[in-house]
């Protein structure tokens, strides 16, 4: 057996005992050989930090699962990092699986009432909309045609008619106002 081995034996009984410092020298001599290993199998630094993150804290909980028939320590804890990253990589694979087999089924259907209401001629609540619409004063019906037909938000109405913000919003509330009382009958 060589020295490193012994060593490392040596560390390994000592963590068993519940020595941290023997704990980050095992750490900081196998850490970088255990990432460089993890990031070859899983290909993202996250899950290598993972993998190897978990199996240095097995390492820390049950040190008495090394076994010296079967390799060196530096085996075992490669061995251990091998095992984490596998895992890791079959969660983010069917994690990948089962995103995507949701995005399949996330797709809604049209919803059906739509369909229905724009089948339906409703020639009297038209009429009564426009009739409303036409009633108002022009400046406050050129807001909400601008607003509600073109699109356009308070703010590009104030720059399209070249009017201040502040007229815009009374001009909408004002409108809004008057046409509230005239299309009851509609919502309902």
């Amino acid at each position: 057996m060589d020295d490193i081995q012994r060593a490392d034996r040596a560390l390994l009984a000592r963590i068993s005992a519940g020595d941290a410092d023997a704990y980050k020298t095992l750490f900081a001599r196998y850490a970088p050989t255990a990432l460089a290993l993890a990031l070859r199998l899983v290909r993202h630094r996250s899950l290598a930090e993972e993998s190897v993150q978990e199996a240095f804290l097995e390492v820390w909980r049950k040190p008495e699962r090394y076994q010296e028939a079967r390799g060196t320590v530096r085996a075992w804890l490669m061995t251990l990092v091998h095992n984490r990253s596998v895992d890791a990589l079959r969660r983010e694979l069917a994690q990948r699986r089962r995103s995507d087999e949701a995005a399949a089924f996330a797709s809604v259907p049209d919803d059906p009432a739509s369909d229905v209401v724009g089948a339906l001629d409703l020639p009297k609540e038209r009429a009564r909309v426009r009739r409303a619409l036409d009633g108002l004063p022009d400046d406050q019906r050129r807001v909400l045609e601008l607003m509600y037909f073109d699109g356009m938000s308070q703010t590009d109405i104030a720059a399209h008619l070249s009017i201040p913000l502040g007229t815009v919003k009374s001009r909408s509330v004002l409108a809004m106002r008057k046409l509230r009382p005239q299309l009851r009958e509609v919502e309902r």
